[in-house]
């Protein structure tokens, strides 16, 4: 039964505090609704942004109840919020992208199965318990295999990369000996790509992006974007992720990461139940940003198809690298009218570590990338 949606002024919780909680934020404060933010981190990005913050582990059930009683609807920033705490609340108030889809998409092997179950294209896979699997894994997967954690692990954490030129046992004490673990085919690639795909209590589904990424040590680097992309991989990516949603029986947004091999063929690689590095284009590229379609899908209301503000854009990361040699070079990019800067309030800034993005728009997606690598240029100096 569909539920009346919550007008502003009611509260919305958000369990996590990273940037991407800090955007929600910001974009439910422009609709009017509060925001309350649960995260075990003190200073986090989010909670600079919210009405109210909650410092507690995620299985504190006194701070949960806390935080359930004082939020009319709940969403989430990221997987690692355990899967029974989310249930939990989800009995109280609407949570929503639904408990049971973190179940399955916060462990790889079952998100893998769902998917591959449901005939939706996956990496191969084998599910390995011990160095002796992994090895005879490898054999089968064509010889060369990404070994993952199950669960948690992002931008490259919780990964080895194996094909018999070391021994399997040094691989899998390098992962740290998990009971459990996934090996995925290498692929040769031609591409990476994401795509948001909303989905209302109605059924309605619509889609942010696709996006076209590139990746340097593991973690998203720059992305671009055309409006309304015609061809037939931009296509094929709705399709897919219309599919996931459907398997899903989806009420809220996710994110399908997608690899396309160099034969020709799109794979998933991932879900991401929440907003994506790469939707962030949409705040400034689309009428409706990624964040502001997450709080319509949490309050209830109907998914709403973004109209493109500019033929392409593109965004670059700002990690914490740029700090090296001091504080990077703002005025370089704020002189600058062509670009956006988006600085998450992190205090530490270590290398890897995600401190902003930069946004530039133009008329097509070589020169919006073209403007936001120079600015990201001036900025280190």
């Amino acid at each position: 039964m569909t539920r009346p949606p919550l007008p502003p002024n009611h509260t919305l919780g958000v369990f996590g505090g990273g940037q991407l909680g800090r955007m929600f934020a910001m974009a439910a404060a422009r609709l009017g609704y509060r925001v309350a933010v649960y995260s075990p981190e003190p200073d986090c990005p989010a909670a600079h942004v919210s009405a109210q913050f909650i410092c507690a582990d995620y299985t504190d059930e006194a701070a949960v109840r806390r935080f359930a009683d004082s939020v009319d609807a709940v969403t989430y920033e990221f997987e690692n919020v355990p899967s029974d705490t989310l249930r939990w609340i989800g009995d109280r108030v609407p949570a929503l992208p639904q408990p049971d889809i973190l179940h399955t998409c916060r462990h790889r092997i079952r998100e893998k199965t769902f998917l591959r179950d449901h005939g939706i294209p996956v990496t191969p896979f084998k599910s390995v318990t011990s160095a002796t699997e992994l090895e005879a894994a490898a054999q089968r997967l064509g010889g060369a295999v990404i070994v993952k954690t199950v669960e948690l692990g992002y931008d490259g954490k919780g990964q080895v990369r194996f094909d018999g030129s070391q021994p399997a046992a040094s691989a899998w004490k390098a992962l740290g000996n998990p009971a459990t673990a996934i090996a995925e085919e290498v692929i040769a690639l031609e591409k990476e790509y994401s795509i948001l795909v909303a989905r209302d209590t109605s059924g309605t589904t619509v889609f942010h992006g696709p996006y076209e990424n590139t990746h340097r040590n593991h973690i998203l680097d720059t992305t671009v974007w055309q409006a309304n992309d015609p061809s037939p991989i931009a296509n094929q990516l709705r399709e897919i992720a219309a599919a996931v949603a459907l398997a899903f029986d989806l009420t809220g947004m996710i994110c399908v990461e997608c690899f396309l091999s160099a034969t020709g063929d799109l794979m998933v690689n991932e879900i991401a139940p929440r907003p994506h590095n790469s939707g962030h284009v949409s705040i400034e590229a689309e009428s409706i940003s990624q964040f502001e379609q997450q709080v319509r899908m949490t309050a209830g209301w109907p998914a709403v198809a973004p109209h493109p503000h500019a033929p392409a854009a593109a965004m670059v990361n700002l990690l914490g690298d740029l700090w090296d040699d001091g504080e990077p070079d703002w005025q370089a990019v704020l002189d600058d009218p062509r670009v956006h800067l988006h600085l998450y309030g992190k205090q530490a800034a270590r290398p890897g570590r995600k401190m902003g993005h930069i946004t530039a728009l133009a008329d097509t997606p070589s020169a919006a990338l073209q403007v936001a690598l120079a600015a990201r240029s001036r900025v280190s100096g």
